[in-house]
């Protein structure tokens, strides 16, 4: 195999790739399932409160709401605007505070405090804000909490939040089009205008043209994967533990993309292999999303032994260490996969010789 043909190849692939509205998903589509996922989907299944404030005298109840990261406070110039907002559920509830409430309070008095309540909003938002303002009114008064609440973790792991969970669902997608589909439709596109035609008439070997794709495959797995980590806040962890396991994951997703495009013979035949084979690539983060599913099914795919580790490490902290096992048998699948990419080749260079 030549470097000097094969970067060469890469460079046009390159140029003309732009142009293609698969290189265009493949980039955007990170920032898209992010976007969908995370702001779009989790806000509106576990919206923060809504607390409208009217304060007449700068309290310092108001500028302890500020600080709250756990509530979202609007304020109201007006007790009228404040109600108004509570009554068409703009505010899931509202506070107003006359212009001496802290004075009064301090002064051991009984100032009002009107605290207003949407019908329409979710009853753990109502306790939530209620307690708040009680805990807040009692800070200002000077008392201490009328009861010490201690959190004792339960011998029982308890599973992350969805919203981590599903984070190896966001990557495995990424990587699948990345490193699977983009290189395999390049293949398939070339095969189908006939240009893979003209490149093996020339001293181009297809084993270069092979290693072509799978530099691009490659190069767009750990770009769009450091991306999405980056986006989903899950950059972290052992560095070289991390950028290892994102390496493992591009050669499998990159073989899995060559064996795609050397086996089908056009783009409908690319989608259907896709389509029915995709199990193979989604399966182990199904068990991440059903953590009380039987674990060990998820190790039937082979996309576990990488993802698993991504896993680990950029969300639980794991080491290279605690991980090198998992690791060795995805290199090892990989190992394994490089044979038939081979065969594959040869055949297709001598189906695309014969025709």
């Amino acid at each position: 195999m030549n470097i000097a043909r094969t970067l060469k190849l890469v460079a046009r692939d390159l140029k003309s790739g732009p142009r293609s509205s698969v290189f265009l998903f493949a980039i955007l589509m990170p920032l898209l399932i992010t976007f969908m996922l995370k702001v779009v989907f989790f806000s509106l299944l576990s919206p923060k409160p809504r607390l409208a404030i009217t304060d007449l005298g700068r309290s310092e109840i108001t500028a302890a709401l500020e600080k709250n990261q756990g509530i979202t406070l609007i304020h109201a110039a007006t007790a009228d605007r404040l109600r108004e907002m509570v009554r068409r559920n703009d505010a899931d509830a509202g506070i107003v505070l006359e212009e001496i409430f802290d004075a009064a309070v301090r002064a051991g008095e009984r100032p009002r405090l009107e605290f207003y309540i949407s019908g329409e909003s979710l009853a753990s938002n109502r306790i939530l804000l209620a307690v708040t303002a009680l805990d807040l009114v009692r800070a200002v008064e000077g008392q201490n909490d009328p009861v010490e609440v201690v959190l004792n973790k339960s011998k029982e792991e308890k599973a992350p939040p969805i919203s981590v969970r599903i984070i190896p669902a966001i990557l495995i997608i990424v990587m699948g089009v990345t490193g699977v589909f983009v290189p395999a439709f390049m293949l398939v596109n070339e095969r189908e205008r006939q240009t893979l035609h003209a490149l093996l008439v020339t001293p181009v070997r297809m084993s270069e043209v092979l290693m072509s794709k799978a530099l691009i495959g490659f190069f767009m797995v750990i770009t769009m994967s450091c991306l999405t980590l980056a986006l989903n806040r899950a950059l972290g962890g052992e560095v070289l533990g991390l950028l290892l396991s994102v390496v493992v994951a591009a050669v499998m997703c990159v073989e899995v993309g060559l064996i795609y495009g050397t086996t089908a013979k056009d783009g409908k035949t690319l989608y259907t292999l896709i389509k029915s084979l995709n199990i193979l690539l989604m399966g182990p983060v199904v068990f991440y999303l059903f953590p009380n599913w039987p674990q060990w099914i998820a190790k039937l795919f082979p996309t576990y032994w990488f993802i698993d580790p991504l896993y680990r490490i950029s969300m639980q902290g794991a080491s290279l260490t605690e991980v090198k096992s998992d690791l060795f048998i995805a290199f090892l699948i990989c190992t394994a996969l490089a044979p038939p990419i081979w065969i594959l080749g040869k055949r297709l260079q001598v189906k695309l010789a014969s025709s």
